[in-house]
């Protein structure tokens, strides 16, 4: 699902070559000095430690402690972090309203009872694209392309009211969701827009045939079969809400871009 590059052994064949050139112009010198060599050639250089201010400055992976999932509320890494690799992902925001965060409370408590603890997503988005990874240079051309793809794009609304339960590839965490019923068509487009892009970086793809949603809870672990086993009754809530069923409704008048901590932003065309 999510792409990796071998930059490591790049870099370490930038490291070592200098090296190599020094020893074999050292050989040529001796050579031409008649085999003889001044010991003083032949010591082998003692090479100075690197101060540790400097180690820290330039660390070669992650520290441990980062990928201690009790830091990152108990969540897997879908690809093991190295320096210089961006998650990346395209996506629209959902700005929730109080009346969303109540009901959203409501089905935390549902889901509760029946054994399975959600946490709320801490921002919600609509995804038109799979997380993918970009390194650090690519992230310039990578947006570029998609402003240039996006630039004709309409603004649009679409909507969601159907629950429905999702799990990451690994299986290791479980989603709640509102799938889109309006603006399906709409979306597809944004999406073929954005593979695309995806396609001209090597980079995967969007699903073949994608359920749009907005992920609204999450817990660790696969908890599909329990999810499902209470979805009727998670459903009631929202068809059966105070004011009438209750629509989730997005306006899509900015695709956003985020890669690692950066955020790139692509506004609709009114």
């Amino acid at each position: 699902m999510l792409v990796g590059y071998s930059s490591s052994s790049d870099e370490e064949a930038e490291l070592t070559a200098p090296g190599g050139d020094t020893t074999r112009s050292r050989t040529l010198e001796e050579g031409c000095n008649g085999g003889s060599a001044n010991k003083k050639q032949q010591e082998p250089k003692t090479r100075l430690p690197v101060p540790g201010c400097l180690l820290a400055m330039f660390p070669e992976e992650e520290d441990p402690e980062t990928e201690d999932t009790s830091l990152h509320d108990g969540r897997i890494r879908s690809f093991k972090h190295e320096r210089g690799n961006w998650a990346t992902y395209v996506y629209f925001p959902y700005p929730p309203d109080e009346d969303f965060m109540e009901l959203l409370e409501e089905l935390l408590e549902v889901a509760g009872g029946h054994g399975v603890l959600l946490t709320q997503q801490r921002e919600f988005h609509l995804t038109v694209s799979q997380t993918v990874v970009l390194r650090h240079h690519w992230i310039q051309p990578f947006t570029q392309s998609l402003r240039s793809s996006l630039a004709t794009c309409k603004r649009f609304v679409c909507s969601a009211g159907s629950l429905r339960v999702y799990s990451n590839a690994e299986r290791t965490r479980t989603f709640l969701g509102m799938e889109v019923s309006a603006g399906h068509a709409q979306l597809l487009e944004i999406m073929k827009m954005v593979d695309k892009t995806m396609t001209e970086f090597r980079l995967d793809t969007f699903y073949k045939e994608p359920s749009f949603h907005v992920s609204l809870a999450w817990c660790v672990g696969d908890f599909t079969a329990q999810m499902k086993d209470c979805l009727q009754e998670l459903q009631s809530l929202i068809d059966n809400h105070e004011e009438g069923p209750f629509l989730l409704t997005l306006d899509c008048q900015e695709l956003r871009c985020r890669a690692g901590n950066k955020t790139f932003s692509f506004p609709m065309e009114s």
